[in-house]
């Protein structure tokens, strides 16, 4: 595990990387606007992917390096995401854009411009709580590369089934909340919850060529 600071026009980001012995992909992945890199999923996939030839890239944008408690404006978001990338793409290989809530959102609006391989959307905010009438598919469904959306299916911001019909994957984490997290009386634990979105990202980046 090795860490880079990265000057971006939003200020300084950080990214740790969790290199593969024999690379294939680079998955590139952001936090939420309310959590880091600290985040349940991300540390798993960091974990688990390296031994299937994925080298996991966790980005830190510039405000929570900062040290800053709330997320800046979308728009500078994407400027903090555009500012890594050739960091990102410097090992030579093809960049899965990813992030969970806010930075699937970032994943899916830069995909295109940036040339993203892929996108990875973790608990994509389809909608803010109780809100269905303010869609943001058009996020998802405008990233114009292969999309994994990996959702839990009691996630408030959107659950699986609300999701319109479109070019993308989706994996559904049972009886996951936005963090994933899982009730104790749950069919599955909360580490096979994480298996479960392991598992799946794996064959997923598998697939891609």
């Amino acid at each position: 595990m090795t860490t880079q600071t990265v000057g971006t026009a939003a200020g300084d980001a950080r990214i740790t990387w969790h290199r593969a012995r024999k690379a294939r992909l680079v998955l590139a992945v952001s936090h939420g606007a309310g959590g880091g890199i600290e985040a349940r999923d991300l540390q798993a996939l960091a974990r688990t992917l390296p031994g299937h030839g994925v080298t996991v890239a966790l980005v830190e944008q510039p405000w929570r390096v900062a040290g800053k408690r709330l997320a800046p404006a979308p728009g500078t978001l994407d400027t903090g995401w555009r500012g890594l990338w050739p960091a990102l793409t410097e090992p030579g290989l093809p960049v899965v854009s990813g992030g969970r809530s806010a930075g699937a959102r970032v994943a899916c609006r830069t995909a295109g411009e940036l040339g993203a391989h892929a996108v990875l959307a973790l608990s994509f905010p389809l909608h803010p709580p109780g809100r269905p009438e303010r869609s943001r598919a058009g996020e998802l469904l405008g990233a114009g590369v292969p999309a994994l959306v990996v959702q839990g299916g009691n996630d408030p911001f959107g659950k699986p089934e609300e999701f319109p019909e479109g070019d993308f994957e989706l994996v559904e984490v049972p009886g996951g909340d936005h963090g994933f997290a899982v009730p104790k009386r749950a069919h599955l634990t909360q580490e096979q919850a994480l298996e479960v979105i392991c598992d799946r990202v794996a064959a997923w980046t598998g697939t891609l060529r």
